[in-house]
């Protein structure tokens, strides 16, 4: 198996030039969780750049960084695309231009305010996935469809009954073991032990555990 410590964190080039997109942008990447965990589920992250911003800001959860007393919130200018201890990034939601500049504001809010900075668990939550889903709740005019690989977005933070992450349907969910969420933007998933089973009615797309979403 690969050590953490050599993996590569380098950029991969997807990530806009804060230089030449002067623009607000969000985006919401996710990679394949490191080591035997990337079998079974990917990590996920939010990138935000305000308008004529020289930097990108990242906003992420990492467990890791409890074990040292500290608070699983991250905010950094790391690379917004670099790979994730050797994982290669995919953008999975780009919102760009006017109006964008107030989401941000509001990202950076449900951020930090994120119910769960000193609670981690890889399954079934809250983690890096749980954090995304609840910042997504927070601004539905993301339209963040996590995928079936996201473990822990079905974590309800405070309930069982919440919006779904992309803000177009409902889901009901036991502590993200067991739920059911219908989304004109997510389709029909049914969780079942944290693994996600679905149909994306909008892209014609199956949703597997371990696959993850397979186009038809």
């Amino acid at each position: 198996m690969a050590d953490w410590r050599t993996a590569s964190r380098a950029s991969t080039g997807i990530a806009p030039d804060p230089a030449l997109n002067r623009e607000a942008i969000v985006q919401i990447y996710t990679a394949r969780a490191f080591g035997w965990r990337g079998a079974f589920g990917v990590h996920s992250w939010i990138a935000v750049k305000p308008t004529n911003a020289d930097e990108i800001t990242v906003y992420e959860i990492i467990g890791w960084r409890l074990y040292y007393g500290g608070n699983a919130l991250s905010v950094s200018n790391r690379p917004a695309d670099g790979r994730w201890f050797g994982a290669e990034p995919e953008i999975i939601a780009d919102i760009r231009g006017d109006g964008v500049d107030d989401l941000i504001k509001r990202v950076d809010v449900a951020a930090k305010t994120y119910p769960y900075p000193g609670v981690y668990h890889i399954w079934p939550g809250p983690n890096s996935n749980t954090f995304t889903a609840h910042v997504a709740r927070a601004v539905p005019e993301l339209k963040v469809d996590l995928p079936p690989t996201a473990i822990g977005k079905d974590y309800i933070p405070n309930g069982v009954f919440a919006p779904s992450p992309s803000g177009t349907g409902y889901q009901f969910s036991l502590f993200g073991i067991f739920g059911i969420l219908v989304g004109r933007e997510e389709g029909v998933e049914v969780n079942l032990l944290g693994l996600t089973f679905g149909f994306d009615f909008a892209d014609l797309a199956i949703k597997l555990p371990l696959a993850g979403r397979l186009a038809l």
